[in-house]
């Protein structure tokens, strides 16, 4: 577990992906891709890694991604095979606000 910081990138233990950290509480949370804990840009990758197939719905790269309440959102910044996930709880795309009418 670990504190994530607004700004600080990650990448996934088990596939491509990588993502930046947009909003953030002080909680220690375990932030997951494909089920492994994320890592540090600067790690390296542990041997043997392997994707959870109950993690494995891949990310896209651009897409902002956020939990239930909104206190998490990560921008995805590579995409791969493995799903985000705080705790064992997925993370979900986030949607864009609807813009009021210019009528």
């Amino acid at each position: 577990m670990a504190t994530l910081k607004a700004g600080s990138r990650l990448k996934s233990a088990v596939c491509d992906t990588e993502v930046m950290v947009v909003r953030t509480t002080t909680d220690d949370v375990r932030l997951e891709c494909g089920g492994a804990e994320m890592l540090a840009m600067a790690a390296e990758k542990p041997a043997g890694s392997v994707l959870d197939a109950a993690f494995a719905q891949g990310t896209l790269v651009g897409k902002r991604y956020t939990d239930e309440t909104e206190r998490f959102e990560f921008l995805c910044t590579k995409g791969g095979k493995g799903s985000l996930s705080i705790d064992g709880g997925a993370l979900v795309v986030k949607q864009a606000k609807a813009l009021p009418s210019s009528d």
